[in-house]
């Protein structure tokens, strides 16, 4: 996107070439461009690229954590990171990364800023996530441990995983 002549991502923050820039805003704070970029990513990994039509839009946007790395094309990753809940988990979801910044390493980094900023921002909490069950893999390697047995959810196998923080 130009905006001024100026490269910049969607969102209006300049990311050098080749590097993503990393931001966590509450709900309140995230700008237009960057909330439909969001959505718009969300629905199309989530609704549309894996054949899942559900209610996206949950109601769990206002009070969360919105962690979004942008680079010079624009979103180039996201996660939603929920409050602690009535047992006191705080909740990784939404975890994405569009086609265009798969296989770079930004699913990795995505998660490794999740983590730091899920620390930071809720200090002692234990962390949570509903992962898709063919990437449990990937999450184990960052440190997640798979909790009870696999269930559906919308259709898709997911697995509850704890972080060993």
């Amino acid at each position: 996107m130009f905006i001024d002549g100026q490269r910049t991502a969607a969102n209006g923050y300049e990311s050098p070439p080749g590097s993503v820039v990393w931001r966590a805003d509450p709900f309140a704070a995230l700008s237009t461009h960057s909330l439909y970029a969001i959505l718009k990513a969300r629905v199309d990994i989530f609704v549309v690229e894996q054949i899942c039509p559900y209610p996206e839009l949950d109601d769990e946007d206002q009070t969360a954590l919105h962690l979004q790395g942008w680079n010079a094309e624009g979103l180039a990753a996201y996660a939603r990171i929920l409050p602690p809940d009535s047992a006191g988990r705080v909740w990784i979801g939404r975890v994405l990364v569009p086609a265009a910044s798969r296989r770079s390493g930004a699913g990795k980094e995505l998660m490794q800023q999740a983590l730091a900023v899920t620390r930071n921002h809720f200090p002692g909490c234990p962390i949570w996530i509903g992962a898709q069950l063919r990437l449990r893999g990937f999450y184990q390697a960052l440190g997640f441990r798979a909790e009870g047995l696999p269930y559906l959810e919308d259709d898709i196998p997911h697995i509850k995983m704890s972080h060993a923080s």
